[in-house]
């Protein structure tokens, strides 16, 4: 997969950049304090030292604010799956960077699933769970490197980001989640790499 691939942020004027990564450290720093049920856009405003006319400007609702979070972790989530070290970066067997990519996005899902819960802001799991174009994109590519024989590796790739992007953890309350979060992950990570390894058998 070419660099290329790999969506880019929108150009911003440069203080409007540096008050949108001021933004989002101080979420991020709220977050970690707080958890997300006390960050509302007047508390981000207050916290930041910044306006409140800037922040609605920037994320418009407060489901906002957790969707640009979302989006800034994976922005780098894909950096490392283009750049970063095998088996999740380039280097490795193919079956093994699929396998490692669907471990790491199960941790990626798990470690963002306050964030993107929130971001929903009631509405229906879709939109922060739906297949994102470059999960898919990478799962073709790598399927594609593959000796699958007749399979029809298009739909496959559907499917397989399905398993991955789908709101797996979405419908999971945080107290289910926080007593078995480890459990949770081995057991999603797991029964990833099982399939890959039957569907993927040459």
């Amino acid at each position: 997969m070419e660099r290329t691939d790999l969506p880019q942020p929108a150009s911003e004027r440069v203080d409007a950049a540096r008050n949108r990564q001021r933004l989002l450290a101080t979420a991020r720093e709220m977050l970690t304090e707080f958890g997300p049920d006390r960050i509302t856009m007047d508390a981000l405003a207050e916290r930041s030292g910044l306006g409140k006319g800037t922040v609605f400007r920037r994320f418009k609702t407060r489901a906002g604010i957790f969707q640009a979070l979302l989006d800034d972790s994976e922005y780098a989530f894909q950096e490392r799956v283009l750049s970063g070290p095998p088996p999740l970066g380039p280097g490795a067997p193919p079956l093994e960077r699929l396998i490692a990519y669907g471990r790491a996005r199960v941790r990626f899902l798990i470690d963002h699933h306050d964030i993107a819960r929130s971001a929903l802001d009631g509405r229906q799991p879709a939109p922060a769970g739906g297949q994102t174009p470059l999960s898919r994109m990478h799962i073709r590519m790598l399927l594609g490197q593959m000796d699958l024989g007749p399979a029809d590796r298009d739909l496959l790739a559907v499917q397989l980001t399905a398993a991955l992007d789908g709101p797996l953890l979405l419908y999971v309350s945080s107290t289910d989640l926080g007593q078995a979060e480890q459990d949770a992950e081995r057991r999603l990570a797991d029964g990833w790499q099982d399939m890959v390894r039957r569907v993927c058998r040459p």
